[in-house]
Protein backbone atom coordinates (compact mmCIF):
# COMPACT_ATOMS: atom_id res chain seq x y z
CA UNK A 1 0.00 0.00 0.00
CA UNK A 2 2.43 2.52 1.04
CA UNK A 3 4.79 1.46 -2.46
CA UNK A 4 1.51 2.88 -4.35
CA UNK A 5 1.25 5.35 -2.61
CA UNK A 6 4.69 7.03 -2.84
CA UNK A 7 4.60 5.98 -6.97
CA UNK A 8 1.15 7.66 -7.03
CA UNK A 9 2.81 10.97 -5.51
CA UNK A 10 5.64 10.67 -7.94
CA UNK A 11 3.27 10.41 -10.80
CA UNK A 12 1.87 13.57 -9.66
CA UNK A 13 4.80 15.44 -10.04
CA UNK A 14 4.77 17.98 -13.09
CA UNK A 15 7.25 16.65 -15.58
CA UNK A 16 9.50 19.36 -15.15
CA UNK A 17 10.45 18.66 -11.26
CA UNK A 18 12.77 16.43 -13.18
CA UNK A 19 13.90 18.20 -16.09
CA UNK A 20 11.89 15.21 -18.37
CA UNK A 21 10.84 17.10 -21.79
CA UNK A 22 7.24 17.58 -22.43
CA UNK A 23 4.89 16.28 -24.68
CA UNK A 24 4.99 19.54 -26.33
CA UNK A 25 7.11 19.89 -29.31
CA UNK A 26 7.99 21.88 -32.26
CA UNK A 27 5.88 21.02 -35.49
CA UNK A 28 9.09 20.58 -37.84
CA UNK A 29 9.06 23.61 -40.56
CA UNK A 30 7.06 25.73 -38.32
CA UNK A 31 7.01 29.07 -39.54
CA UNK A 32 6.81 31.80 -36.51
CA UNK A 33 5.92 35.47 -37.74
CA UNK A 34 8.01 38.30 -36.20
CA UNK A 35 7.22 41.82 -35.67
CA UNK A 36 9.91 44.69 -36.15
CA UNK A 37 8.69 47.46 -33.93
CA UNK A 38 10.24 50.87 -34.47
CA UNK A 39 12.63 51.93 -32.54
CA UNK A 40 11.78 53.16 -29.23
CA UNK A 41 13.40 57.06 -29.32
CA UNK A 42 16.62 56.88 -27.49
CA UNK A 43 19.12 60.00 -27.42
CA UNK A 44 22.91 59.15 -28.11
CA UNK A 45 23.38 58.60 -24.51
CA UNK A 46 21.01 56.00 -23.68
CA UNK A 47 22.16 54.27 -26.56
CA UNK A 48 25.72 54.50 -25.41
CA UNK A 49 24.64 52.99 -21.98
CA UNK A 50 22.59 49.88 -23.65
CA UNK A 51 25.74 49.56 -26.06
CA UNK A 52 28.07 49.35 -22.84
CA UNK A 53 26.00 46.61 -20.82
CA UNK A 54 25.41 44.86 -24.18
CA UNK A 55 28.99 44.28 -24.17
CA UNK A 56 29.91 44.09 -20.38
CA UNK A 57 27.62 41.45 -20.32
CA UNK A 58 28.88 39.20 -23.19
CA UNK A 59 32.55 39.50 -21.58
CA UNK A 60 30.75 38.42 -18.29
CA UNK A 61 29.19 35.62 -19.81
CA UNK A 62 32.17 34.20 -21.77
CA UNK A 63 34.84 34.73 -19.50
CA UNK A 64 36.23 37.71 -21.11
CA UNK A 65 38.99 39.63 -19.12
CA UNK A 66 37.30 42.87 -18.05
CA UNK A 67 37.75 45.07 -14.89
CA UNK A 68 34.41 44.79 -14.47
CA UNK A 69 33.69 48.66 -14.86
CA UNK A 70 30.24 49.23 -12.68
CA UNK A 71 27.95 52.18 -12.08
CA UNK A 72 27.84 55.79 -11.16
CA UNK A 73 24.61 58.12 -10.52
CA UNK A 74 23.63 61.42 -9.13
CA UNK A 75 20.71 63.02 -7.35
CA UNK A 76 20.10 66.75 -7.70
CA UNK A 77 19.74 68.27 -4.40
CA UNK A 78 17.06 71.03 -3.03
CA UNK A 79 18.36 74.31 -0.76
CA UNK A 80 15.28 74.58 1.92
CA UNK A 81 14.65 77.55 3.67
CA UNK A 82 17.70 79.37 3.04
CA UNK A 83 20.60 76.81 4.20
CA UNK A 84 18.85 75.23 6.77
CA UNK A 85 18.44 71.58 4.77
CA UNK A 86 19.00 70.33 1.77
CA UNK A 87 17.04 67.38 0.79
CA UNK A 88 16.84 64.97 -2.41
CA UNK A 89 14.53 62.38 -3.68
CA UNK A 90 14.01 58.38 -3.85
CA UNK A 91 11.27 56.42 -5.16
CA UNK A 92 10.00 53.33 -3.23
CA UNK A 93 7.76 50.43 -3.64
CA UNK A 94 6.01 48.04 -6.47
CA UNK A 95 4.91 50.55 -8.37
CA UNK A 96 7.49 52.96 -7.32
CA UNK A 97 6.54 55.89 -5.74
CA UNK A 98 8.69 59.23 -5.15
CA UNK A 99 9.45 60.96 -2.18
CA UNK A 100 11.53 63.43 -1.01
CA UNK A 101 13.89 62.86 1.63
CA UNK A 102 16.33 65.00 3.74
CA UNK A 103 19.99 64.12 3.22
CA UNK A 104 21.96 63.45 6.39
CA UNK A 105 25.77 61.94 6.90
CA UNK A 106 24.81 62.69 10.76
CA UNK A 107 22.94 59.58 10.97
CA UNK A 108 22.21 56.06 9.31
CA UNK A 109 18.36 54.91 9.06
CA UNK A 110 15.72 55.48 6.48
CA UNK A 111 12.23 56.47 7.09
CA UNK A 112 9.03 57.86 5.70
CA UNK A 113 6.45 59.04 6.84
CA UNK A 114 3.21 56.58 6.52
CA UNK A 115 0.33 57.09 5.36
CA UNK A 116 -1.69 56.81 8.87
CA UNK A 117 0.50 59.43 10.35
CA UNK A 118 -1.50 61.84 11.95
CA UNK A 119 -1.61 65.41 11.98
CA UNK A 120 2.35 65.82 13.18
CA UNK A 121 2.68 65.00 9.65
CA UNK A 122 1.44 67.74 8.01
CA UNK A 123 0.60 68.11 4.33
CA UNK A 124 3.57 65.86 3.34
CA UNK A 125 3.28 63.12 1.14
CA UNK A 126 3.15 59.79 2.82
CA UNK A 127 4.23 56.50 2.26
CA UNK A 128 0.90 53.97 1.95
CA UNK A 129 2.39 50.26 2.43
CA UNK A 130 -0.94 48.70 1.07
CA UNK A 131 0.19 49.71 -2.18
CA UNK A 132 3.15 48.55 -2.55
CA UNK A 133 3.78 44.37 -3.65
CA UNK A 134 7.10 44.50 -2.71
CA UNK A 135 6.51 45.24 0.79
CA UNK A 136 7.01 43.40 4.21
CA UNK A 137 6.51 44.68 7.05
CA UNK A 138 9.53 43.35 9.94
CA UNK A 139 6.91 44.21 12.60
CA UNK A 140 9.79 45.36 14.93
CA UNK A 141 9.06 48.62 16.40
CA UNK A 142 11.03 51.67 15.77
CA UNK A 143 12.13 55.40 17.44
CA UNK A 144 14.78 57.40 16.87
CA UNK A 145 15.61 60.95 18.61
CA UNK A 146 17.19 64.23 16.65
CA UNK A 147 18.51 67.49 18.29
CA UNK A 148 15.72 68.38 16.79
CA UNK A 149 12.76 66.10 17.17
CA UNK A 150 11.70 62.09 17.30
CA UNK A 151 10.27 60.09 14.91
CA UNK A 152 8.46 56.58 15.99
CA UNK A 153 7.01 53.73 14.02
CA UNK A 154 7.73 50.38 12.61
CA UNK A 155 10.68 48.23 10.29
CA UNK A 156 10.02 47.49 6.96
CA UNK A 157 11.44 46.56 3.67
CA UNK A 158 10.94 47.29 -0.14
CA UNK A 159 12.47 48.21 -2.76
CA UNK A 160 14.52 51.48 -2.61
CA UNK A 161 15.58 53.74 -6.27
CA UNK A 162 17.86 56.48 -6.27
CA UNK A 163 20.21 57.92 -9.04
CA UNK A 164 19.74 54.62 -11.14
CA UNK A 165 20.04 52.47 -8.45
CA UNK A 166 17.84 50.18 -7.56
CA UNK A 167 17.78 47.99 -3.80
CA UNK A 168 15.49 45.20 -3.66
CA UNK A 169 14.44 44.63 0.45
CA UNK A 170 16.23 47.87 1.29
CA UNK A 171 15.64 48.14 5.28
CA UNK A 172 13.74 51.46 6.28
CA UNK A 173 11.32 52.42 9.02
CA UNK A 174 7.28 53.43 8.33
CA UNK A 175 6.79 56.43 10.95
CA UNK A 176 3.07 57.17 12.08
CA UNK A 177 4.41 59.58 14.91
CA UNK A 178 6.80 62.22 14.32
CA UNK A 179 7.59 66.06 16.37
CA UNK A 180 4.93 68.40 16.10
CA UNK A 181 6.42 70.84 12.86
CA UNK A 182 9.75 68.37 12.15
CA UNK A 183 8.78 67.66 8.54
CA UNK A 184 8.88 70.89 6.27
CA UNK A 185 6.55 70.06 3.39
CA UNK A 186 7.57 69.09 0.36
CA UNK A 187 10.19 66.28 2.76
CA UNK A 188 8.54 63.66 4.09
CA UNK A 189 11.47 61.66 5.32
CA UNK A 190 15.25 61.62 6.02
CA UNK A 191 17.48 59.22 4.39
CA UNK A 192 20.45 58.39 6.71
CA UNK A 193 24.43 58.33 5.02
CA UNK A 194 26.23 57.21 8.07
CA UNK A 195 27.16 53.40 9.13
CA UNK A 196 25.18 50.62 9.68
CA UNK A 197 26.54 50.65 13.19
CA UNK A 198 24.49 53.85 14.21
CA UNK A 199 21.63 52.90 12.68
CA UNK A 200 18.09 52.58 15.45
CA UNK A 201 16.64 50.09 13.06
CA UNK A 202 20.05 48.00 12.75
CA UNK A 203 19.53 47.99 9.18
CA UNK A 204 22.07 48.43 6.55
CA UNK A 205 22.06 51.73 5.24
CA UNK A 206 21.42 52.20 1.43
CA UNK A 207 24.93 53.59 0.30
CA UNK A 208 26.53 51.29 2.41
CA UNK A 209 24.68 48.70 0.36
CA UNK A 210 25.47 50.15 -3.15
CA UNK A 211 29.17 50.43 -2.04
CA UNK A 212 29.24 47.02 -0.15
CA UNK A 213 28.21 44.94 -3.24
CA UNK A 214 30.41 46.83 -6.04
CA UNK A 215 27.50 48.22 -7.58
CA UNK A 216 29.64 51.52 -7.85
CA UNK A 217 32.51 52.53 -9.77
CA UNK A 218 34.11 53.95 -7.00
CA UNK A 219 33.09 52.64 -2.88
CA UNK A 220 32.16 56.47 -2.40
CA UNK A 221 29.24 58.86 -2.61
CA UNK A 222 30.64 62.81 -2.82
CA UNK A 223 28.45 65.98 -1.50
CA UNK A 224 28.37 69.67 -3.17
CA UNK A 225 26.24 72.23 -1.25
CA UNK A 226 25.03 75.75 -2.73
CA UNK A 227 24.84 78.98 -0.47
CA UNK A 228 21.93 81.16 -0.51
CA UNK A 229 21.53 82.39 3.19
CA UNK A 230 22.88 85.53 1.86
CA UNK A 231 20.95 86.13 -1.03
CA UNK A 232 18.30 88.37 -0.32
CA UNK A 233 16.06 87.17 -3.20
CA UNK A 234 16.28 83.90 -2.67
CA UNK A 235 13.19 81.57 -2.33
CA UNK A 236 12.49 79.27 0.11
CA UNK A 237 13.50 76.21 -2.20
CA UNK A 238 16.49 77.07 -4.53
CA UNK A 239 18.73 74.73 -6.53
CA UNK A 240 21.16 72.67 -3.63
CA UNK A 241 23.77 70.99 -5.35
CA UNK A 242 24.35 67.45 -5.71
CA UNK A 243 24.90 64.18 -4.47
CA UNK A 244 27.39 61.89 -6.97
CA UNK A 245 27.06 57.65 -5.98
CA UNK A 246 29.95 55.80 -7.41
CA UNK A 247 32.23 58.76 -8.14
CA UNK A 248 33.64 62.24 -7.60
CA UNK A 249 32.98 65.07 -10.28
CA UNK A 250 35.78 66.51 -11.31
CA UNK A 251 33.96 69.24 -12.73
CA UNK A 252 33.06 70.37 -8.98
CA UNK A 253 36.13 70.70 -7.75
CA UNK A 254 39.81 71.36 -8.26
CA UNK A 255 43.25 70.40 -6.96
CA UNK A 256 43.29 66.71 -5.11
CA UNK A 257 41.14 65.35 -2.29
CA UNK A 258 42.39 65.44 0.90
CA UNK A 259 41.39 62.42 2.78
CA UNK A 260 41.74 61.58 6.64
CA UNK A 261 41.02 58.44 7.99
CA UNK A 262 38.31 57.89 10.11
CA UNK A 263 40.13 57.02 13.67
CA UNK A 264 37.79 54.21 14.83
CA UNK A 265 34.96 51.51 14.28
CA UNK A 266 32.67 53.04 11.54
CA UNK A 267 29.46 54.67 13.03
CA UNK A 268 29.17 58.34 12.67
CA UNK A 269 31.70 59.83 9.30
CA UNK A 270 34.40 61.10 12.59
CA UNK A 271 37.53 62.81 11.89
CA UNK A 272 40.24 64.61 14.15
CA UNK A 273 39.68 68.44 14.63
CA UNK A 274 43.32 69.59 15.04
CA UNK A 275 43.39 73.34 14.78
CA UNK A 276 40.92 75.92 14.63
CA UNK A 277 41.75 80.18 13.78
CA UNK A 278 39.38 82.93 14.09
CA UNK A 279 40.46 86.05 12.97
CA UNK A 280 44.24 84.79 12.28
CA UNK A 281 44.19 83.63 16.21
CA UNK A 282 44.57 80.20 17.43
CA UNK A 283 41.54 78.64 19.62
CA UNK A 284 42.67 75.59 22.00
CA UNK A 285 41.27 72.21 20.64
CA UNK A 286 42.28 69.53 23.01
CA UNK A 287 44.61 66.60 21.74
CA UNK A 288 42.38 63.69 20.38
CA UNK A 289 39.54 65.80 19.52
CA UNK A 290 37.35 64.51 16.64
CA UNK A 291 34.55 66.06 14.67
CA UNK A 292 31.26 64.68 13.05
CA UNK A 293 30.92 65.32 9.27
CA UNK A 294 27.31 66.10 9.46
CA UNK A 295 25.33 67.37 6.03
CA UNK A 296 21.87 67.30 8.79
CA UNK A 297 23.10 69.97 10.96
CA UNK A 298 22.98 73.57 9.42
CA UNK A 299 25.67 75.00 11.75
CA UNK A 300 28.78 74.08 13.71
CA UNK A 301 28.29 72.29 17.63
CA UNK A 302 30.98 72.46 19.75
CA UNK A 303 32.08 72.37 23.59
CA UNK A 304 30.93 75.29 25.69
CA UNK A 305 35.20 76.81 25.92
CA UNK A 306 35.91 76.45 22.90
CA UNK A 307 32.60 78.16 21.17
CA UNK A 308 33.56 81.43 24.30
CA UNK A 309 36.94 81.28 22.83
CA UNK A 310 35.75 81.79 19.41
CA UNK A 311 33.50 84.70 20.21
CA UNK A 312 36.50 86.38 22.57
CA UNK A 313 38.32 87.20 18.73
CA UNK A 314 34.84 89.23 17.89
CA UNK A 315 34.60 92.62 19.25
CA UNK A 316 30.93 93.25 20.16
CA UNK A 317 29.84 89.84 20.10
CA UNK A 318 28.13 88.34 23.54
CA UNK A 319 25.72 85.37 24.20
CA UNK A 320 22.37 85.52 22.72
CA UNK A 321 19.49 84.52 25.07
CA UNK A 322 15.68 83.18 24.84
CA UNK A 323 15.22 80.89 21.90
CA UNK A 324 19.19 81.50 20.90
CA UNK A 325 20.95 80.53 23.67
CA UNK A 326 23.99 78.78 23.20
CA UNK A 327 24.38 81.00 20.41
CA UNK A 328 26.26 84.52 20.09
CA UNK A 329 25.52 87.51 18.53
CA UNK A 330 27.68 89.87 17.07
CA UNK A 331 27.92 93.05 14.58
CA UNK A 332 27.30 92.57 11.10
CA UNK A 333 29.80 94.83 10.05
CA UNK A 334 32.23 92.55 10.88
CA UNK A 335 33.74 90.23 8.79
CA UNK A 336 34.99 87.14 10.56
CA UNK A 337 37.20 84.20 9.40
CA UNK A 338 37.58 80.84 10.35
CA UNK A 339 39.53 78.29 9.55
CA UNK A 340 39.77 74.24 10.14
CA UNK A 341 42.54 71.90 9.66
CA UNK A 342 41.84 68.01 10.04
CA UNK A 343 45.20 67.18 9.93
CA UNK A 344 45.65 67.76 6.32
CA UNK A 345 44.98 71.01 4.26
CA UNK A 346 43.52 73.85 5.86
CA UNK A 347 39.89 75.00 5.26
CA UNK A 348 38.37 78.59 5.21
CA UNK A 349 34.54 79.13 5.96
CA UNK A 350 32.90 82.41 4.25
CA UNK A 351 32.11 85.29 6.38
CA UNK A 352 28.75 84.75 4.31
CA UNK A 353 28.57 81.16 6.00
CA UNK A 354 29.93 82.20 9.42
CA UNK A 355 26.86 84.58 9.20
CA UNK A 356 23.86 82.77 10.60
CA UNK A 357 21.09 85.14 10.67
CA UNK A 358 20.13 88.85 11.68
CA UNK A 359 18.32 89.81 14.63
CA UNK A 360 17.94 93.37 13.64
CA UNK A 361 19.82 95.46 10.63
CA UNK A 362 23.00 95.65 12.77
CA UNK A 363 23.13 92.47 14.65
CA UNK A 364 24.14 89.04 13.65
CA UNK A 365 24.05 85.89 14.76
CA UNK A 366 26.87 83.11 14.87
CA UNK A 367 26.60 80.05 13.18
CA UNK A 368 29.10 78.30 15.77
CA UNK A 369 26.84 77.32 19.15
CA UNK A 370 27.33 75.65 22.26
CA UNK A 371 26.55 72.12 22.25
CA UNK A 372 27.20 68.78 24.84
CA UNK A 373 27.14 65.15 22.93
CA UNK A 374 26.89 61.93 25.21
CA UNK A 375 30.17 60.28 26.29
CA UNK A 376 32.48 58.69 23.68
CA UNK A 377 30.96 60.82 20.92
CA UNK A 378 33.22 63.79 18.84
CA UNK A 379 32.74 66.55 20.84
CA UNK A 380 32.35 68.78 17.47
CA UNK A 381 29.26 68.60 14.98
CA UNK A 382 30.19 70.18 11.67
CA UNK A 383 27.36 70.98 9.35
CA UNK A 384 26.46 72.99 6.34
CA UNK A 385 28.27 76.24 7.39
CA UNK A 386 31.43 74.47 6.33
CA UNK A 387 30.43 71.94 3.96
CA UNK A 388 29.23 74.97 1.78
CA UNK A 389 32.77 75.95 1.32
CA UNK A 390 34.09 72.35 0.26
CA UNK A 391 33.33 69.66 -1.98
CA UNK A 392 32.96 66.26 0.41
CA UNK A 393 33.47 63.10 -0.09
CA UNK A 394 32.22 59.95 2.44
CA UNK A 395 34.62 57.25 1.42
CA UNK A 396 33.90 53.44 2.06
CA UNK A 397 37.06 52.20 1.89
CA UNK A 398 38.85 52.72 3.75
CA UNK A 399 36.65 54.65 5.76
CA UNK A 400 37.40 57.69 5.31
CA UNK A 401 36.31 61.71 4.56
CA UNK A 402 37.79 63.79 1.93
CA UNK A 403 37.82 67.61 1.21
CA UNK A 404 38.47 69.55 -2.17
CA UNK A 405 38.37 73.48 -3.44
CA UNK A 406 35.13 74.06 -4.95
CA UNK A 407 35.42 74.86 -8.89
CA UNK A 408 34.52 77.99 -10.28
CA UNK A 409 31.75 75.62 -11.60
CA UNK A 410 30.55 75.00 -8.17
CA UNK A 411 31.07 78.52 -6.41
CA UNK A 412 29.18 80.28 -9.60
CA UNK A 413 26.29 78.03 -8.23
CA UNK A 414 25.77 79.82 -4.98
CA UNK A 415 22.90 82.32 -5.37
CA UNK A 416 22.33 81.67 -9.02
CA UNK A 417 19.14 82.10 -10.32
CA UNK A 418 17.42 78.46 -11.40
CA UNK A 419 14.81 76.07 -11.42
CA UNK A 420 14.19 74.00 -8.47
CA UNK A 421 15.42 70.33 -9.53
CA UNK A 422 12.46 67.44 -9.44
CA UNK A 423 13.28 64.16 -8.54
CA UNK A 424 15.72 62.32 -10.24
CA UNK A 425 15.81 58.51 -10.09
CA UNK A 426 17.84 58.01 -13.51
CA UNK A 427 17.29 54.81 -15.75
CA UNK A 428 18.25 51.87 -13.20
CA UNK A 429 22.06 51.02 -13.82
CA UNK A 430 22.84 48.55 -11.35
CA UNK A 431 20.46 46.91 -8.97
CA UNK A 432 20.91 44.70 -6.12
CA UNK A 433 19.04 43.14 -3.02
CA UNK A 434 19.74 43.53 0.46
CA UNK A 435 20.67 40.34 2.14
CA UNK A 436 22.51 41.64 4.94
CA UNK A 437 19.16 41.89 7.12
CA UNK A 438 16.78 39.39 5.26
CA UNK A 439 13.62 38.49 7.69
CA UNK A 440 14.32 35.22 9.09
CA UNK A 441 11.10 32.59 9.42
CA UNK A 442 10.13 32.09 5.78
CA UNK A 443 8.35 29.69 4.61
CA UNK A 444 10.18 26.56 2.82
CA UNK A 445 10.18 26.94 -0.64
CA UNK A 446 8.04 24.97 -2.92
CA UNK A 447 11.02 23.08 -4.78
CA UNK A 448 12.62 22.31 -1.17
CA UNK A 449 9.42 21.28 0.30
CA UNK A 450 9.07 18.83 -2.43
CA UNK A 451 12.21 17.37 -1.65
CA UNK A 452 11.59 16.70 1.84
CA UNK A 453 8.28 14.79 0.60
CA UNK A 454 10.53 12.41 -1.82
CA UNK A 455 13.05 12.13 1.15
CA UNK A 456 9.85 10.82 3.56
CA UNK A 457 8.95 8.56 0.73
CA UNK A 458 12.06 6.57 0.35
CA UNK A 459 12.36 6.32 4.07
CA UNK A 460 8.91 4.37 4.04
CA UNK A 461 9.86 2.48 1.24
CA UNK A 462 12.90 1.28 3.00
Amino acid sequence: MILLISLAFLFALPADTFGAPTNVAPVSGQAISLLRRNQFPRDVTQWGALAKRQRDNLIAKYGGATTRKRSTGYNLIVDQQYDSSYYGSLAIGTPAVSFDVKLDTGSSDLWLASSSCGTSCGSVSTYNPSSSSTFQNLSTPFTIQYTSGFADGYVAQDTVQMAGFSVASQGFAVVDAVSQAFLASPVSGLLGLAWQSLASSGQMPLWQILASSNAWDSALFSVQLTRYNNDPTAQVLEPGGVLNMGYTNSSLYTGSIDYIDIPGTPSYWYIPLISMTVQGNSISIDSGTTAVIDTGTTNIGGPASSVQAIYAQIPGSQPATGDWEGYYTFPCSTTVNVELSFGGATWSISPADFAFTQTNSTVCIGAFFETTTGTGSPSWVIGDTFLKNVYSVFRYNPPSVGFANLSIIAIAENGAAGTVPSATFGTISAAVTNTSDAPRGHALSASFFTLLLLAFSAVLLL
